[in-house]
C-alpha cells in the first residue's frame, strides 16, 4: 500500500516555511516608510491570500492544494473532459449547472462545447479565483461565477437543461455533497434534464494487509515500554484511506450499492446491505476496502471510470477497514454479513459505519459487530 505523507500537509508546511524565510529576506533589503504598505496592498491582490490557518479548516476548499490535487487526477478530470467533448450534443446550446465548481474546470470544458450559458455555483472562497479563470479564459459571457451554497442562492434563470458536478468523496459519500446535488436537481433541472454523473456504485472486498495493520493499529500496544493500547480502539474505529495493491486482494469483489443520481432521494445514501465475498486462494484477511465507480449512461457510449484497487490510481485511491480479528480463509470459503452507512447526526459531511461480518469455515470461526467513523 502507499504510505506517502499527507500532500496537503506537507505543501502547506513547506509554503509557510519558504514564505517566512523570504519575508525576512526583504526585510533586510527593503528600506523606506512606503516598503510596509506596498507589500500589504500586494498581499490584498492575491485573492485568498488573507486566509489563516483556521479559515481553511471551516474552508479547506479555499486550499490551492486541494484542487491541484484534483486536476491532476488525471482519471477524473479527463474523464469529465471526455464526456463533455466527445458527447458534445448533451452540452451544445444548453444550460448548464455547475455544482461545486471549485476553478471552474467543468465550465470551462462545457463552455468549450458549446453550452448556451454555464452558471457555476462554488462556496468558498475559490469563487473568486474562478471568476478570475473565466475572464483570462474570455468565457465571461457565457459562464456566470456564482459565490454561496446552493441552498442559499437562487440563479437568473427558472430552469437548466444539465447538472454537472464532481460531488463524489472518499468512501463515495464521505462530505456528503451528493445532497446538494439531489437538491439542485429537485429545484432546477428542467423534466427532460440531465445529471452528469448519473450513476455511482460502492464496492467491497477483502485484503491481507499484515505488514501495515501491524504498523497502524497493533504499534499502539507497545510504544516505547508504554502500553496506549486505549488509542488501539479508536485508531480501528477511523478507516484508513490510502492505495491498495491488487496483489493483496484475498476475495472477489461485491457491488454493495447502485444509486441512480437522476431518481434518488437523500434518503438513499443511508443504507443497509448484505455482502458475501469469496475466497480466491487460501490466505488471511486483515481489512475489508471499499471503493466506487461513477458512470455516464447518457453518452452514445457508456463512459465513466473505477477507484478500485485494479484500476489506475485516482486521488480518491481506496477506503480500508481494518477488521479487530485476522481471519483465516481457504479458497471457496465465504465471509458474510452486512453494512450500514448513514452520515453522522451531529455532521452530516461525516459517515458513519457499522459492519457486521461472520465466518464459519475449517481453520477460522468468527463472528463479530464494529463500528467506523469517516471525518
Amino acid at each position: 500500500m502507499d504510505r506517502g505523507k499527507d500532500a496537503n500537509g506537507g505543501l502547506a508546511e513547506a509554503t509557510a516555511s519558504r514564505l517566512r524565510f523570504e519575508s525576512d529576506e526583504e526585510a533586510e533589503e527593503v528600506e523606506g516608510p512606503d516598503a510596509e504598505g506596498e507589500e500589504e496592498q500586494a498581499a490584498e491582490e492575491v485573492i485568498g491570500s488573507d486566509k489563516t490557518s483556521a479559515d481553511y479548516y471551516f474552508d479547506s476548499y479555499s486550499h490551492f492544494g486541494i484542487h491541484e490535487e484534483m486536476l491532476k487526477d488525471i482519471v477524473r478530470t479527463k474523464t469529465y473532459q471526455n464526456v463533455i467533448t466527445q458527447s458534445s450534443f448533451l452540452i451544445k446550446d444548453k444550460i448548464v449547472l455547475d455544482v461545486g465548481a471549485g476553478t471552474g474546470i467543468l465550465s470551462l470544458f462545457c463552455a468549450k462545447a458549446g453550452a448556451k450559458h454555464v452558471y457555476a455555483i462554488e462556496c468558498s472562497q475559490m469563487a473568486d479565483m474562478a471568476n478570475e479563470i473565466v475572464k483570462a479564459n474570455g468565457y465571461s459571457n457565457v459562464i456566470t461565477v456564482i459565490k454561496g451554497k446552493v441552498e442559499e442562492i437562487e440563479l437568473p434563470v427558472p430552469k437548466v437543461d444539465v447538472i454537472i458536478s464532481e460531488w463524489m468523496g472518499y468512501f463515495l459519500l464521505f462530505e456528503n455533497m451528493l445532497n446538494t446535488v439531489l437538491y439542485a436537481r429537485d429545484k432546477w433541472l428542467t423534466d427532460d434534464g440531465v445529471v452528469l454523473p448519473d450513476r455511482a456504485s460502492l464496492h467491497l472486498t477483502a485484503i491481507e494487509d499484515a505488514e501495515y495493520k501491524e504498523d497502524k493499529i497493533e504499534f499502539w500496544n507497545n510504544v516505547y515500554g508504554f502500553d496506549m493500547s486505549c488509542i488501539k480502539k479508536q485508531a480501528m474505529m477511523e478507516p484508513l484511506v490510502d492505495t491498495v495493491d491488487a496483489n493483496q486482494i484475498v476475495t472477489n469483489c461485491r457491488l454493495l450499492k447502485t444509486m441512480d443520481i437522476s431518481k434518488m432521494t437523500p434518503g438513499d445514501a443511508s443504507f443497509t446491505v448484505p455482502f458475501k465475498l469469496t475466497a480466491q486462494r487460501n490466505d488471511y484477511i486483515h481489512a475489508l476496502v471499499a471503493y466506487f465507480d461513477v458512470s455516464f449512461t447518457k453518452c452514445h457510449k457508456l463512459m465513466g471510470f473505477s477507484t478500485g484497487p485494479r484500476s489506475k490510481a485516482t486521488h480518491w485511491k481506496q477506503t480500508v477497514l481494518y477488521l479487530e480479528d485476522v481471519i483465516t480463509i481457504c479458497e471457496g470459503e465465504t465471509l458474510t454479513g452486512s453494512m450500514t452507512v448513514a452520515p453522522n447526526k451531529k455532521n452530516p459531511r461525516d459517515i458513519d459505519i457499522k459492519l457486521k461480518y461472520s465466518i464459519n469455515g475449517n481453520r477460522c470461526q468468527v463472528s463479530r459487530t464494529q463500528f467506523y467513523k469517516m471525518r
